[in-house]
C-alpha cells in the first residue's frame, strides 16, 4: 500500500492498515514524498505486522515532470515483486499509468488536481495540471479497480475523465481519536474551530477569515498555512494553532466547538468525521459531497458567502440547546463512517480485483 505523510491520506492509510491487520492481512506501507514525523512513524510501526518502507519517491502532485511519476510507478511495481505482495493498493492512481505490476492493482483516488481545478478555479487546465490529469486517467484505466470515497466525488471524476467504468464507492472510515485528557490552554466556553491544510485554496480559508472578522466569539484554525508546494495562506482574523498532533486536536474537539468546513472542494473530509465523532455541531459548505454525507446532521451555507457563515456560527454560538442537538446528530451520523465498514468495502474491492484470499496489501 502506498501513502504519503503530507495530509489525510496518511490518516486513511493507517486506519485502513490497522483494520486490515486485525483481519490477518500483512501490509507493506510504502511512504512516498517527504518522510513522516517520528510521532507518525511510531504510529505506523505500532500496527502488528506492518512493514514501513520510506521510499523517497515523488508524489504525483509534487513531481516536476511526468517521467518522475512513471518511474515511481515502476519502483512500486518492483517493490511489490520483491516483497511477494498479492495485491498493490495505490493511493495515487497515476502511479499505475505506465508500470507493469505483477499482481492485481486497486487504486484509490482521494482527490486530484483536475477535479480540484474544476471546483476552485475557472477556465482551462494549466499545462502543469494537464499532464497530471492525463497520467491519472491512464492509471485509473490500468488499475483493476478504481475506488473513490463518495458518490459526489464519483460524479465529478466521471465528468472530468469520461471513464469507461464508474468507480467503486467506499466511504472512508475513521477510528475515534484518543485525547490525553488534559485541558487545552485558554479554551473559551463557546468557540468555532476548523482544521486541515489551510494553505490549500480548496479549503476556502478566505471565507472563514472574513466570517471570523464579523464574529464576537473566537474562531480557531488548526493546520499549516504553508504548503509543500510553496503555497502560503494568511488569515489574520482566525486564531491559528499551527499543526497539531492527533492527541492535541482530539483535546480541542473534546470541548465540542462549532466545527466549520466551507471547503469548495472536498471528496470526503476526514476532519469533519473526527469533529462529528467528538459530538461537535457542524457548519458545512453546501457542496455535493457534504450533502451526501451529512444532510440532516449539519447546518449548510453557500461556500463563498462569508456573511451567511458568520450568521450561522453566531446563531449556534447563542443557542446551547441547538448546539447539543446538532452535535448528537453529527455523532450518530459519524457511526456510518467506521473503520470496520471501510475495511469491509476495501476487502470486497480487493476480491473483485482478483486478489487471492482477499489479499495482502
Amino acid at each position: 500500500m502506498t501513502t504519503d505523510a503530507a495530509g489525510g491520506v496518511w490518516t486513511y492509510a493507517l486506519d485502513l492498515a490497522e483494520g486490515l491487520a486485525a483481519r490477518g492481512v500483512t501490509i507493506v506501507l510504502a511512504v512516498m514524498g517527504p518522510p513522516p514525523s517520528e510521532t507518525r512513524r511510531a504510529q505506523a510501526e505500532a500496527i502488528p505486522g506492518l512493514q514501513l518502507r520510506l521510499t523517497g519517491l515523488p508524489l504525483d502532485w509534487l513531481a516536476d515532470r511526468p517521467e518522475a511519476v512513471l518511474e515511481a510507478g515502476e519502483a512500486i511495481a518492483g517493490l511489490a515483486r520483491d516483497t511477494g505482495a498479492e495485491l498493490v493498493h495505490l493511493n495515487s492512481p497515476a502511479h499505475a499509468a505506465g508500470a507493469r505490476f505483477p499482481v492485481p492493482v486497486v487504486a484509490v483516488l482521494h482527490s486530484c488536481t483536475a477535479t480540484w481545478w474544476d471546483a476552485v478555479r475557472e477556465g482551462a487546465l494549466p499545462d502543469d495540471f494537464s499532464w497530471r490529469a492525463d497520467l491519472l486517467r491512464r492509471g485509473a484505466a490500468a488499475a483493476d479497480r478504481l475506488v473513490v470515497p463518495s458518490q459526489g466525488f464519483a460524479e465529478a471524476v466521471m465528468r472530468r475523465y469520461a471513464l469507461p467504468q464508474r468507480p467503486v464507492v467506499v466511504h472512508n472510515g475513521r477510528r475515534l481519536m484518543a485525547s490525553p485528557g488534559q485541558s487545552s490552554p485558554d479554551v473559551p466556553p463557546v468557540f468555532a474551530l476548523t482544521a486541515g491544510r489551510l494553505w490549500d485554496a480548496g479549503k476556502n480559508l478566505a471565507t472563514m477569515n472574513a466570517a471570523a472578522a464579523e464574529l464576537d466569539l473566537p474562531f480557531f484554525a488548526a493546520g499549516p498555512l504553508a504548503g509543500p508546494d510553496g503555497s502560503q495562506a494568511e488569515a489574520p482574523a482566525l486564531r491559528n494553532l499551527g499543526s497539531l498532533e492527533e492527541a492535541v486536536l482530539a483535546e480541542w474537539l473534546s470541548h465540542r466547538p462549532i466545527y466549520v468546513s466551507v471547503a469548495l472542494y472536498e471528496p470526503f473530509g476526514l476532519a469533519v468525521v473526527e469533529a462529528a465523532q467528538a459530538g461537535c455541531p457542524l457548519v458545512l459548505s453546501d457542496i455535493p459531497t457534504f450533502r451526501e454525507l451529512w444532510d440532516g446532521a449539519a447546518v449548510f451555507v453557500p461556500p463563498r458567502d462569508a456573511a451567511a457563515l458568520a450568521q450561522a456560527i453566531a446563531r449556534l454560538g447563542g443557542d446551547a440547546r441547538e448546539r447539543e442537538r446538532l452535535g448528537a446528530a453529527a455523532r450518530s451520523r459519524a457511526a456510518r463512517y467506521s473503520v470496520e465498514a471501510m475495511v469491509e468495502g476495501m476487502l470486497a474491492a480487493y476480491r473483485s480485483a482478483g486478489a487471492e484470499g482477499s489479499a495482502a496489501a
